[in-house]
Order: C-alpha cells, then structure tokens, then sequence
C-alpha cells in the first residue's frame, strides 16, 4: 500500500474497478463507516453487502481532484462504467494512518 494518502485513495477506486477485494479489506479500518445520500453509516461489513457487488465491472476513474487535508482526502472523479455510461461524484475519505476509517460519498451528475 502507498504511504500517501491520496495515492491510496486512487488505490482505493482502481481496486474497486477490478474487484481486488484483498486491497480493499487493508485499505479500510476495522471500525469503517460509510455514507451516501442512499446508506447512511453503513459499517464495514454493511459497505461489503451494499455496495461491493458493483466491483469488478471493470469501471475506470478519471480523478478530478485528490486534495488532502489534515487526515481527509477530498476526492472528485468521473467514472465511465463498461456500458459507456458515465457519472461525477465527490467523496470523502477519512484517514487513520494508512488506513481510511470513513468514506462520505455525495453523488454529482450522469456525463454525456
């Protein structure tokens, strides 16, 4: 794993991407929490059920902006999902060490 933690951060999508879950299980806490206008406070293994069966679909992130600040990275992206559909969303990764203990997801706009 990257000692940076925006590196991590883009680690982070690129392993969603292709279904690296063993990635993923180091990169998040224990104690992980996750929210989005449709899960709020979901736990670890809440984010595991919910929202891990969209990895692996081979998604590829173009990363707007990976801004750190304190134990936050600020992370804005463009997805195109492998039906060439495409979308912009902002989230928020809270970092403890190298580990990120929160994601707070805000979701933008569909892309043409």
């Amino acid at each position: 794993m990257s000692e940076d933690a925006t590196e991590i951060a883009r680690d982070l999508y690129r392993a969603f991407a292709v279904g690296d879950r063993d990635f993923v299980e180091q990169a998040l806490s224990e104690d992980f929490t996750f929210s989005s206008p449709v899960d709020v406070d979901l736990d670890r293994a809440g984010y595991f059920e919910r929202c891990w069966p969209g990895a692996g679909e081979r998604q590829q992130f173009r990363f707007v902006r990976a801004i750190q600040s304190g134990d936050e990275v600020i992370v804005t992206y463009e997805m195109t999902r492998a039906d060439g559909g495409r979308g912009r969303n902002t989230e928020i990764l809270t970092f403890r060490g190298k580990q990120i203990s929160r994601a707070e997801v805000y979701f933008g706009w569909n892309l043409d």
